[in-house]
């Protein structure tokens, strides 16, 4: 397939982060796509005040950090391929 339609071909990058919407954590990607996930999926967020939420950094437009918790979030894990990424010890 030289051209594929869709997502397939595009490495997602995020763009920006946001807690607007009460229980959620949304991504902004920059391919224009948004995706948007209950905290309950992310208990060490969910467990941020909304202060904590806001230190976060965004590292290699693929990792989300957080000053207050020592967890990694990796993009990966939003859309849900996080098997994909997952170091596996041998």
């Amino acid at each position: 397939m030289k051209n594929p339609e869709g997502f397939v071909a595009i490495k997602p990058v995020i763009e920006r982060v946001s807690f607007a919407r009460k229980g959620f954590i949304t991504l902004y990607l920059a391919d224009g796509r948004i995706l948007m996930s209950p905290l309950a999926k992310f208990p060490s967020i969910e467990a941020l005040t909304p202060l904590q939420r806001r230190r976060l950094s965004i590292v290699d437009d693929q990792l989300l950090m957080f000053q207050d918790t020592d967890e990694i979030f990796h993009l990966e894990q939003f859309l849900g391929r996080e098997q994909q990424y997952r170091y596996k010890a041998s």
